[in-house]
């Protein structure tokens, strides 16, 4: 049974989209089908993560919402950012569009959410999804609420800064209201001064749920510059390390669940 995975954070600019990239090539290297769908449409760009060139997208998420073509049509197979022939895993995006018109009809008319999750039912069936990751909308809004109500897992990413601490608490009451009780942190950006015991203690006795992983501050992040996937280039890197813990945790938790444990 394929697990519904969101990554969310209340602002932008926490790095919500590169931890998404990350943790799905981590699964697929695991040998699992994954599936991401970029449902930041009002600002996408997950795409250019995995290296799918906007030119080439015949169809994207916005074609479906609209009724244009099949959610099927807007799957595009990024299994080559692996980089690797020693997994029998699978990598499909399903981008939202980065045209200019789109993105100003999505603010102007919105659309059907409930459409939009039919659509996720359907894309996990027809690629025979293990799992599937949806990178959210920061902040709150009706496409962000549906998604966390559908998904098996919550993974909230913020950075050390008062306003997303205070905007994460509002994220978590949120969710536990959608009876969402599986839920993860992540902190990005921490200075290297910081005492990150400390920190991770203060937190998740703040939130009264587990940090999974704190990453410091990194020039090799900002150098990458959301062109690849970074746990593949820098696989030592504290942020790798994080996505390793976080895949295993998700995955030994499935297979436990299957097994009856």
């Amino acid at each position: 049974m394929c697990q519904i995975i969101s990554v969310h954070s209340f602002r932008g600019g926490t790095g919500k989209s590169n931890l998404t990239a990350n943790l799905a090539a981590s699964m697929a290297l695991q040998g699992q089908r994954v599936g991401v769908v970029d449902t930041d449409i009002q600002s996408p760009g997950i795409h250019i993560i995995f290296g799918l060139d906007e030119d080439h997208m015949n169809y994207s998420l916005n074609d479906y919402l609209w009724g244009n073509c099949q959610i099927k049509d807007t799957a595009y197979d990024v299994s080559h950012v692996l980089k690797t022939a020693k997994t029998s895993g699978s990598l499909y995006l399903i981008p939202s569009s980065i045209k200019a018109g789109q993105i100003a009809r999505i603010l102007r008319e919105g659309y059907d959410v409930a459409h939009l999750n039919d659509g996720l039912n359907e894309l996990i069936r027809a690629l025979d999804l293990d799992y599937l990751l949806i990178d959210t909308h920061p902040g709150l809004n009706e496409e962000t609420l549906l998604s966390i109500a559908i998904s098996d897992r919550l993974v909230v990413i913020l950075r050390p800064d008062q306003q997303d601490f205070q905007g994460t608490a509002v994220t978590l009451e949120v969710a536990r209201k959608l009876d969402m009780s599986n839920i993860m942190l992540v902190v990005n950006k921490a200075l290297s001064s910081s005492n990150l015991d400390a920190l991770q203690h203060n937190m998740e006795m703040t939130y009264k749920t587990p940090v999974v992983g704190i990453v410091p501050l990194s020039e090799e992040i900002a150098q990458l510059g959301s062109r690849d996937i970074f746990c593949l280039n820098y696989p030592n890197h504290p942020l790798s390390l994080t996505v390793a813990n976080i895949t295993a945790q998700i995955v030994q938790e499935k297979y436990m669940l299957a097994v009856g444990g």
